[in-house]
């Protein structure tokens, strides 16, 4: 007899249905799983038998095939161990295997025969909403599988528990849906004393989604400026809360099946690979930009990071997506990022400073800054100079504006985007591309003609054009008209200063 279950594997955010093939045949005895499957899955063989076997039931002498469909597809993970042990239950005719048909199943089996937790369970769900079947899952993750709208879940905290369930002895009790998570409330703008004009660029860069660089010495003020920034950007929408718990999910990071409608907010390590920052490994996850995604991505001390680590983000931020090729398999994962970055003029951080500026100024800004790439550096919408506080000014009140006005601002802006591009695939501003950007970013005749002649002496490119009419098109958001006209060009082109090269 050869019994069926459907299981899911994970490639990036696609759950892509396996069929569980379980014989038991005569012969020697023998616990064979094939298929492809890793080194977890071929280990599922021990973990199902004493699984097995902590509910009283041993194996038969028989030659026992577990084979994965299709068989070319790379099998990886524990989430395996549940699906195999239903196929088996139901080969020995334990269970009956055409219930079990109704079903899609993922979880870890514990020794005990507990059923643990496993990433990806909300993909899984969503591929059985779509196929129109039930979900099985671990108990722990049941009020996560319920956000997938009205997927029947079945969370079974062991195997005993789901035998019972199954046979209609004792019904286990339906999950709930997880909560939503209240914002951490972060720093509010109104500590940050002075610094108008970086304070300017980080409002422009919350209304429209656009990438920053901030540059100045120690001190001045650029981790808090950038931790500000979750503080001003609106809520994730349902969907897009949604979108982000499914990367989340594949990472094994929701837990409780909690779900939260605050931007993500990553900050790696200057010292993270090229693996952390944009996914992949032996077994591919997602990097810190994809659980970036719809939020904000902020890499502090800039040049610090290793070139090829940085110049990996170049195709992410420019398509919204990071693509991890392999030999056997070809992943993709969403990163539609806003990148805020800060660094320091040079390596001693006090080039504008003659007093406390290093010997080999300004040669060793030169060196420093060329660390990052011109093309990455095009990618950056927003370059601001953030110079030191005085000490009387930070002796000053705080600013009588704080986040929440700025945020009323941003939100204003993004809702005007929002129903000027309903029919695009457009978000926000920074996304704007092809006739949409020419429909609603085009400048009057005034605004051009600066363009122009600003194209001509700074020798722009066709990103770094594409890019200033973005920005001239959330400043005009922002100040509430229709038209994008010659100040706002005059402004966004203002933040285009190239400090940067030297």
């Amino acid at each position: 007899m050869v019994a069926l279950v459907r299981t899911v594997a994970y490639l990036g955010l696609e759950a892509r249905e396996v069929e569980v093939q379980c014989q038991v045949a005569p012969g020697l005895p023998r616990f064979s799983v094939v298929g492809l499957p890793d080194k977890a899955v071929g280990e599922s063989r021990e973990r199902v038998q004493a699984a097995l076997a902590a509910m009283g039931l041993a194996l038969p002498p028989k030659r026992i095939t577990v084979n994965l469909s299709p068989a070319d597809l790379p099998k990886e993970g524990s989430h395996y161990d549940l699906p195999i042990a239903l196929a088996l239950l139901a080969a020995m005719g334990v269970t009956d295997a055409e219930q079990l048909g109704d079903y899609v199943a993922v979880g870890e089996l514990a020794l005990d025969g507990r059923v643990v937790p496993s990433p990806g369970v909300l993909l899984a769900a969503i591929h059985a909403n779509e196929a129109e079947l039930g979900l099985i899952c671990p108990a722990a993750q049941g009020s996560e599988a319920r956000w997938a709208s009205d997927v029947p879940v079945v969370a079974a905290p062991d195997l005993t528990a789901l035998l019972n369930h199954l046979k209609g002895h004792g019904q286990l009790p339906a999950p709930e849906q997880g909560e939503v998570e209240k914002p951490e409330p972060g720093p509010d703008l109104n500590r940050v004393k002075g610094q108008e004009t970086a304070k300017r660029a980080l409002e422009i860069a919350a209304a429209g989604g656009h990438n920053l660089l901030m540059s100045g010495p120690p001190g001045a003020g650029k981790s808090l400026l950038a931790a500000c920034l979750p503080g001003i950007l609106p809520p994730l929408t349902p969907a897009e809360a949604l979108e982000v718990s499914m990367v989340q999910s594949v990472a094994g990071m929701l837990e409780g099946g909690r779900i939260s409608r605050a931007r993500p907010f990553r900050a790696p390590h200057h010292s993270a690979s090229m693996a952390a920052l944009t996914g992949g490994g032996l077994k591919v996850r997602p990097g810190e930009v994809s659980l970036a995604h719809l939020g904000v991505l902020f890499l502090d001390e800039l040049p610090e990071f290793q070139r090829p680590v940085l110049d990996s983000l170049r195709q992410p931020l420019e398509t919204g997506k990071v693509d991890v090729a392999r030999a056997n398999a070809h992943v993709s994962f969403p990163a539609r990022v806003q990148l805020i970055a800060a660094m320091n003029p040079c390596r001693c951080g006090h080039l504008g400073d003659a007093a406390l500026a290093c010997s080999r100024a300004p040669r060793c800004a030169v060196d420093y800054q060329a660390k990052i790439s011109g093309p990455m550096l095009d990618r950056i919408d927003l370059h601001v100079d953030v110079d030191p506080v005085s000490a009387a000014d930070l002796a000053l009140p705080p600013p009588a504006e704080g986040s929440a006005q700025v945020l009323a601002r941003v939100t204003a802006a993004r809702a005007r985007q929002s129903a000027r591009f309903d029919q695009s695939k457009a978000r926000t501003n920074a996304e704007l591309d092809g006739d949409a950007l020419e429909e609603f970013a085009s400048p009057d005749e005034a605004g051009r003609t600066l363009l122009m002649q600003a194209a001509e002496t700074m020798r722009l490119s066709a990103r770094s054009y594409t890019r200033m009419l973005r920005v001239a098109r959330t400043i005009a958001d922002l100040a509430g008209v229709e038209d994008v006209g010659r100040i706002h060009v005059a402004e966004a082109l203002s933040y285009r200063r190239m400090t940067m090269r030297g």
